[in-house]
Protein backbone atom coordinates (compact mmCIF):
# COMPACT_ATOMS: atom_id res chain seq x y z
CA UNK A 1 0.00 0.00 0.00
CA UNK A 2 1.44 3.14 -0.70
CA UNK A 3 2.33 5.85 1.45
CA UNK A 4 -0.56 8.05 -0.18
CA UNK A 5 -3.29 5.29 0.62
CA UNK A 6 -1.62 5.19 4.13
CA UNK A 7 -2.58 8.75 4.46
CA UNK A 8 -5.93 8.42 3.23
CA UNK A 9 -7.00 5.49 5.51
CA UNK A 10 -5.69 7.06 8.44
CA UNK A 11 -7.60 10.52 8.45
CA UNK A 12 -10.85 9.02 7.19
CA UNK A 13 -10.44 6.65 10.28
CA UNK A 14 -9.59 9.57 11.95
CA UNK A 15 -13.01 11.37 10.96
CA UNK A 16 -14.94 8.63 11.86
CA UNK A 17 -13.87 8.13 15.44
CA UNK A 18 -14.30 12.20 15.90
CA UNK A 19 -16.85 13.49 18.69
CA UNK A 20 -20.70 13.24 17.63
CA UNK A 21 -21.32 16.77 19.30
CA UNK A 22 -18.94 18.64 17.30
CA UNK A 23 -19.61 20.46 13.95
CA UNK A 24 -17.81 19.67 10.76
CA UNK A 25 -14.99 21.81 9.33
CA UNK A 26 -17.50 22.37 5.90
CA UNK A 27 -20.14 24.01 8.78
CA UNK A 28 -17.73 26.22 9.95
CA UNK A 29 -15.82 28.03 7.66
CA UNK A 30 -15.05 28.74 4.19
CA UNK A 31 -12.20 28.10 1.88
CA UNK A 32 -10.90 31.00 0.41
CA UNK A 33 -11.37 31.56 -3.12
CA UNK A 34 -14.24 29.82 -3.52
CA UNK A 35 -16.95 31.96 -3.95
CA UNK A 36 -20.32 32.88 -5.94
CA UNK A 37 -20.03 36.21 -8.62
CA UNK A 38 -22.53 38.53 -8.84
CA UNK A 39 -24.31 39.22 -12.23
CA UNK A 40 -26.52 41.68 -13.79
CA UNK A 41 -27.54 42.41 -17.21
CA UNK A 42 -30.60 44.96 -18.39
CA UNK A 43 -32.79 43.61 -21.29
CA UNK A 44 -36.65 43.72 -22.53
CA UNK A 45 -39.62 41.28 -22.10
CA UNK A 46 -41.31 40.98 -24.30
CA UNK A 47 -45.16 39.34 -25.37
CA UNK A 48 -46.90 40.66 -22.29
CA UNK A 49 -50.63 41.15 -22.26
CA UNK A 50 -50.85 45.06 -21.88
CA UNK A 51 -49.14 45.29 -18.67
CA UNK A 52 -45.65 46.64 -19.77
CA UNK A 53 -44.28 49.90 -19.02
CA UNK A 54 -44.60 53.22 -21.00
CA UNK A 55 -41.09 54.65 -19.72
CA UNK A 56 -38.98 56.44 -22.38
CA UNK A 57 -36.04 54.36 -21.64
CA UNK A 58 -38.44 51.34 -23.15
CA UNK A 59 -38.90 53.37 -26.31
CA UNK A 60 -35.58 53.69 -26.65
CA UNK A 61 -34.29 49.97 -25.94
CA UNK A 62 -36.48 48.73 -28.89
CA UNK A 63 -35.51 51.26 -31.41
CA UNK A 64 -31.85 50.09 -30.77
CA UNK A 65 -33.04 46.28 -30.98
CA UNK A 66 -34.34 47.10 -34.03
CA UNK A 67 -32.00 48.94 -35.30
CA UNK A 68 -29.59 45.70 -35.00
CA UNK A 69 -32.33 43.67 -36.60
CA UNK A 70 -31.96 45.84 -39.63
CA UNK A 71 -34.80 48.06 -38.95
CA UNK A 72 -35.51 51.35 -38.86
CA UNK A 73 -37.93 53.57 -37.49
CA UNK A 74 -39.01 56.56 -38.58
CA UNK A 75 -38.24 59.66 -36.59
CA UNK A 76 -40.88 61.10 -34.21
CA UNK A 77 -42.88 57.90 -34.30
CA UNK A 78 -43.34 56.72 -30.91
CA UNK A 79 -44.51 53.11 -31.02
CA UNK A 80 -45.93 52.90 -27.48
CA UNK A 81 -45.57 49.17 -26.52
CA UNK A 82 -47.84 48.02 -24.07
CA UNK A 83 -46.36 44.54 -24.33
CA UNK A 84 -42.73 45.52 -23.81
CA UNK A 85 -41.01 46.05 -20.30
CA UNK A 86 -37.81 47.18 -19.35
CA UNK A 87 -35.82 44.72 -16.92
CA UNK A 88 -32.60 44.18 -15.01
CA UNK A 89 -31.52 40.39 -14.81
CA UNK A 90 -29.66 39.24 -12.20
CA UNK A 91 -27.73 35.95 -11.58
CA UNK A 92 -25.39 34.28 -8.49
CA UNK A 93 -22.32 32.71 -10.74
CA UNK A 94 -21.16 29.96 -8.90
CA UNK A 95 -17.35 28.93 -7.97
CA UNK A 96 -16.28 26.34 -10.37
CA UNK A 97 -18.75 26.84 -13.21
CA UNK A 98 -18.01 25.96 -16.64
CA UNK A 99 -19.01 26.99 -20.03
CA UNK A 100 -22.14 25.65 -21.08
CA UNK A 101 -23.52 25.20 -17.91
CA UNK A 102 -27.15 26.55 -17.16
CA UNK A 103 -27.79 28.76 -14.14
CA UNK A 104 -30.67 30.44 -12.69
CA UNK A 105 -31.66 34.44 -13.05
CA UNK A 106 -34.00 36.40 -11.41
CA UNK A 107 -35.97 39.32 -13.87
CA UNK A 108 -36.80 42.38 -12.27
CA UNK A 109 -39.14 45.47 -14.11
CA UNK A 110 -37.44 48.94 -13.74
CA UNK A 111 -39.95 50.80 -15.12
CA UNK A 112 -43.99 51.20 -14.00
CA UNK A 113 -44.83 47.60 -16.14
CA UNK A 114 -48.01 46.51 -13.42
CA UNK A 115 -46.96 42.79 -15.00
CA UNK A 116 -44.21 40.38 -15.89
CA UNK A 117 -46.76 37.03 -16.35
CA UNK A 118 -46.65 35.38 -19.56
CA UNK A 119 -43.66 37.35 -20.77
CA UNK A 120 -40.41 36.62 -22.40
CA UNK A 121 -36.96 37.85 -21.59
CA UNK A 122 -35.05 38.29 -24.90
CA UNK A 123 -31.38 37.61 -24.78
CA UNK A 124 -29.67 39.80 -22.11
CA UNK A 125 -25.78 39.73 -21.72
CA UNK A 126 -24.98 39.37 -17.77
CA UNK A 127 -21.98 40.93 -16.98
CA UNK A 128 -19.17 41.27 -14.01
CA UNK A 129 -18.35 43.82 -11.53
CA UNK A 130 -14.83 43.42 -14.26
CA UNK A 131 -17.52 44.60 -17.01
CA UNK A 132 -17.12 41.70 -19.41
CA UNK A 133 -19.96 39.29 -20.25
CA UNK A 134 -19.85 35.80 -18.36
CA UNK A 135 -23.41 34.65 -19.62
CA UNK A 136 -26.08 34.77 -21.65
CA UNK A 137 -29.78 34.91 -20.53
CA UNK A 138 -33.05 34.14 -22.23
CA UNK A 139 -36.11 32.47 -21.61
CA UNK A 140 -40.17 32.55 -20.48
CA UNK A 141 -40.66 34.03 -16.91
CA UNK A 142 -41.85 32.20 -13.95
CA UNK A 143 -43.99 34.70 -11.89
CA UNK A 144 -46.00 34.10 -8.67
CA UNK A 145 -47.79 37.29 -8.09
CA UNK A 146 -50.90 38.49 -10.11
CA UNK A 147 -52.91 41.10 -9.64
CA UNK A 148 -56.91 42.11 -10.99
CA UNK A 149 -58.92 45.53 -11.73
CA UNK A 150 -62.25 46.47 -11.92
CA UNK A 151 -63.29 49.39 -13.66
CA UNK A 152 -64.27 52.05 -10.99
CA UNK A 153 -60.39 51.71 -9.76
CA UNK A 154 -60.15 49.01 -7.72
CA UNK A 155 -57.75 46.27 -7.60
CA UNK A 156 -55.76 43.47 -6.05
CA UNK A 157 -52.44 42.27 -5.67
CA UNK A 158 -50.80 39.06 -4.39
CA UNK A 159 -47.40 39.09 -3.81
CA UNK A 160 -45.16 40.76 -6.35
CA UNK A 161 -46.28 40.15 -10.15
CA UNK A 162 -43.02 42.25 -11.27
CA UNK A 163 -41.02 40.15 -10.27
CA UNK A 164 -40.04 36.93 -12.31
CA UNK A 165 -37.56 33.90 -12.56
CA UNK A 166 -36.76 31.80 -15.40
CA UNK A 167 -35.29 28.23 -14.04
CA UNK A 168 -31.53 27.79 -15.79
CA UNK A 169 -32.16 30.79 -18.04
CA UNK A 170 -28.80 31.30 -18.57
CA UNK A 171 -26.00 29.95 -20.21
CA UNK A 172 -22.04 30.69 -18.81
CA UNK A 173 -20.50 32.00 -21.61
CA UNK A 174 -16.98 32.96 -19.64
CA UNK A 175 -15.01 30.90 -16.73
CA UNK A 176 -13.42 32.44 -13.59
CA UNK A 177 -10.33 31.66 -12.78
CA UNK A 178 -10.08 30.29 -9.35
CA UNK A 179 -7.54 30.20 -7.08
CA UNK A 180 -7.83 27.06 -5.41
CA UNK A 181 -5.07 25.20 -7.26
CA UNK A 182 -2.64 27.86 -6.64
CA UNK A 183 0.48 27.63 -3.65
CA UNK A 184 1.33 25.11 -1.39
CA UNK A 185 -1.42 25.82 1.02
CA UNK A 186 -5.58 25.84 1.30
CA UNK A 187 -6.79 28.69 3.63
CA UNK A 188 -10.24 28.20 5.61
CA UNK A 189 -12.10 31.32 6.58
CA UNK A 190 -14.24 30.73 9.85
CA UNK A 191 -17.94 32.53 9.30
CA UNK A 192 -17.85 33.38 12.84
CA UNK A 193 -14.60 34.70 13.77
CA UNK A 194 -13.08 33.53 16.88
CA UNK A 195 -9.93 33.19 18.38
CA UNK A 196 -10.81 29.66 20.59
CA UNK A 197 -11.98 28.19 17.47
CA UNK A 198 -9.25 29.39 15.69
CA UNK A 199 -6.99 27.01 18.28
CA UNK A 200 -9.25 24.34 18.21
CA UNK A 201 -9.35 23.95 14.19
CA UNK A 202 -5.35 23.84 14.41
CA UNK A 203 -5.53 21.64 16.74
CA UNK A 204 -7.31 19.17 15.07
CA UNK A 205 -5.74 19.23 11.94
CA UNK A 206 -2.60 18.84 13.13
CA UNK A 207 -3.66 16.16 15.16
CA UNK A 208 -4.44 14.60 11.76
CA UNK A 209 -2.15 15.43 9.77
CA UNK A 210 0.70 15.79 12.20
CA UNK A 211 2.67 18.78 13.93
CA UNK A 212 2.83 22.03 11.88
CA UNK A 213 0.75 21.74 8.83
CA UNK A 214 -2.20 24.16 9.94
CA UNK A 215 -1.57 27.14 11.49
CA UNK A 216 -3.77 30.01 12.24
CA UNK A 217 -3.35 33.86 10.90
CA UNK A 218 -5.89 35.31 13.32
CA UNK A 219 -9.07 34.93 14.38
CA UNK A 220 -10.87 33.89 11.13
CA UNK A 221 -7.98 32.40 8.46
CA UNK A 222 -6.78 29.40 9.13
CA UNK A 223 -3.90 27.89 6.75
CA UNK A 224 -3.30 24.41 5.86
CA UNK A 225 -0.53 22.87 3.57
CA UNK A 226 -1.91 20.67 0.83
CA UNK A 227 -0.38 19.10 -2.06
CA UNK A 228 -0.29 21.07 -5.02
CA UNK A 229 -2.01 18.12 -7.66
CA UNK A 230 -5.40 19.11 -8.30
CA UNK A 231 -6.93 15.42 -7.94
CA UNK A 232 -4.96 15.12 -4.67
CA UNK A 233 -6.16 18.39 -3.19
CA UNK A 234 -9.47 17.49 -3.90
CA UNK A 235 -9.43 13.94 -2.03
CA UNK A 236 -7.51 16.05 0.55
CA UNK A 237 -10.14 18.77 1.33
CA UNK A 238 -12.64 15.98 1.19
CA UNK A 239 -11.35 14.84 4.49
CA UNK A 240 -10.01 18.23 5.57
CA UNK A 241 -14.38 19.16 5.68
CA UNK A 242 -15.16 16.46 6.88
CA UNK A 243 -13.24 16.52 10.24
CA UNK A 244 -15.28 17.74 13.42
CA UNK A 245 -14.02 20.42 16.02
CA UNK A 246 -15.80 21.86 18.49
CA UNK A 247 -16.54 25.82 18.09
CA UNK A 248 -15.96 27.76 21.80
CA UNK A 249 -19.20 29.40 22.70
CA UNK A 250 -20.55 32.81 21.55
CA UNK A 251 -19.73 36.08 23.69
CA UNK A 252 -23.00 36.96 25.88
CA UNK A 253 -24.80 39.02 23.88
CA UNK A 254 -28.55 40.35 24.10
CA UNK A 255 -29.94 41.68 20.90
CA UNK A 256 -32.99 43.62 20.33
CA UNK A 257 -35.35 44.49 17.34
CA UNK A 258 -36.89 47.68 17.94
CA UNK A 259 -39.59 47.08 15.33
CA UNK A 260 -40.81 43.80 15.46
CA UNK A 261 -40.11 43.66 19.62
CA UNK A 262 -37.92 40.10 19.42
CA UNK A 263 -35.66 39.78 22.07
CA UNK A 264 -32.95 37.18 22.43
CA UNK A 265 -31.02 36.35 25.06
CA UNK A 266 -27.66 34.56 24.86
CA UNK A 267 -26.90 31.68 27.36
CA UNK A 268 -23.99 33.28 28.89
CA UNK A 269 -25.84 36.43 29.48
CA UNK A 270 -25.22 37.47 33.47
CA UNK A 271 -26.48 39.71 35.57
CA UNK A 272 -25.24 41.24 38.89
CA UNK A 273 -27.45 41.88 41.94
CA UNK A 274 -29.80 44.83 41.02
CA UNK A 275 -33.33 45.51 42.23
CA UNK A 276 -35.29 46.69 39.49
CA UNK A 277 -38.80 48.44 38.86
CA UNK A 278 -40.98 49.11 36.39
CA UNK A 279 -44.58 50.78 35.65
CA UNK A 280 -46.48 51.61 32.54
CA UNK A 281 -48.41 54.96 32.08
CA UNK A 282 -51.41 54.58 30.10
CA UNK A 283 -52.78 57.27 28.58
CA UNK A 284 -56.58 57.03 26.82
CA UNK A 285 -58.51 60.75 24.82
CA UNK A 286 -62.14 59.69 24.18
CA UNK A 287 -63.69 61.95 22.14
CA UNK A 288 -67.42 62.52 22.14
CA UNK A 289 -69.20 64.89 19.52
CA UNK A 290 -72.40 66.49 20.26
CA UNK A 291 -74.19 67.88 17.49
CA UNK A 292 -75.68 71.49 17.68
CA UNK A 293 -78.97 72.55 15.92
CA UNK A 294 -79.55 76.07 15.67
CA UNK A 295 -83.34 77.21 16.55
CA UNK A 296 -85.83 77.56 14.02
CA UNK A 297 -86.31 80.25 11.68
CA UNK A 298 -82.84 81.99 12.83
CA UNK A 299 -80.54 81.23 10.18
CA UNK A 300 -78.00 79.57 12.10
CA UNK A 301 -76.12 76.09 10.38
CA UNK A 302 -75.64 72.93 12.17
CA UNK A 303 -72.45 72.51 14.58
CA UNK A 304 -70.09 70.14 15.87
CA UNK A 305 -69.27 70.59 19.80
CA UNK A 306 -66.13 68.42 20.35
CA UNK A 307 -65.91 66.70 24.11
CA UNK A 308 -62.60 65.39 24.61
CA UNK A 309 -62.36 63.20 27.82
CA UNK A 310 -58.99 62.38 29.15
CA UNK A 311 -58.03 59.82 31.17
CA UNK A 312 -54.15 58.52 32.48
CA UNK A 313 -53.75 55.24 34.36
CA UNK A 314 -50.45 53.87 35.93
CA UNK A 315 -50.42 50.21 36.40
CA UNK A 316 -49.19 49.50 39.84
CA UNK A 317 -45.01 49.04 39.71
CA UNK A 318 -43.59 45.68 40.09
CA UNK A 319 -40.26 45.22 41.70
CA UNK A 320 -38.01 41.60 41.33
CA UNK A 321 -34.83 41.30 41.91
CA UNK A 322 -31.92 39.50 40.37
CA UNK A 323 -29.33 37.55 41.91
CA UNK A 324 -26.09 37.35 41.33
CA UNK A 325 -24.80 35.58 38.42
CA UNK A 326 -28.30 34.93 37.04
CA UNK A 327 -28.79 32.21 34.51
CA UNK A 328 -30.92 32.75 31.38
CA UNK A 329 -33.35 30.64 32.84
CA UNK A 330 -33.77 32.93 36.00
CA UNK A 331 -34.01 35.75 33.84
CA UNK A 332 -36.15 34.34 31.85
CA UNK A 333 -38.55 33.15 34.92
CA UNK A 334 -37.89 36.87 36.51
CA UNK A 335 -39.36 38.38 33.54
CA UNK A 336 -42.56 35.76 33.01
CA UNK A 337 -43.24 36.65 36.74
CA UNK A 338 -43.38 40.58 36.60
CA UNK A 339 -46.08 40.08 33.04
CA UNK A 340 -43.83 41.98 31.43
CA UNK A 341 -44.56 42.88 27.65
CA UNK A 342 -41.55 43.26 25.21
CA UNK A 343 -41.46 46.53 25.23
CA UNK A 344 -41.01 46.89 29.11
CA UNK A 345 -37.90 44.36 28.80
CA UNK A 346 -35.97 46.40 26.17
CA UNK A 347 -36.45 48.96 28.90
CA UNK A 348 -35.23 46.99 31.47
CA UNK A 349 -32.00 45.40 29.70
CA UNK A 350 -31.17 48.95 28.79
CA UNK A 351 -31.71 50.11 32.57
CA UNK A 352 -29.13 47.17 33.66
CA UNK A 353 -27.06 48.17 31.16
CA UNK A 354 -26.31 51.42 31.74
CA UNK A 355 -26.11 50.27 35.53
CA UNK A 356 -23.41 48.21 34.54
CA UNK A 357 -25.45 44.83 36.40
CA UNK A 358 -25.68 43.43 32.86
CA UNK A 359 -22.74 41.31 31.15
CA UNK A 360 -23.15 40.96 28.21
CA UNK A 361 -22.95 42.99 24.96
CA UNK A 362 -26.32 44.86 23.90
CA UNK A 363 -27.55 44.60 20.25
CA UNK A 364 -30.06 46.74 18.44
CA UNK A 365 -31.22 46.27 15.31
Amino acid sequence: MTLRRCVVLSLMLAVMAAPVMADRLKDLARIKGVRNNQLVGYGLVVGLDGTGDKAPFTNQTFRNMMNQFGITLPDGVNPNLANVAAVTVSATLPPFAKMGQEMDITVSSIGNADSLRGGTLLMAPLKGADGNVYAMAQGSLVVGGFGAQGQDGSRITVNVPSVGRIPNGATIEREIASPFTRGDTITFNLMRPDFTTARRVVEVVNEFLGPDMAYAHDATAISVRAPRDPSQRVSFLSILENLEVEPAEDAAKVVINSRTGTIVVGQNVKVSPAAVTHGNLTVTIQENPAIQQPLPFSGGTTATELDSQIAITEDPARMFKFGPAVTLNEIVQAVNQVGAAPGDVMAVLEALKQAGALRAELIVI
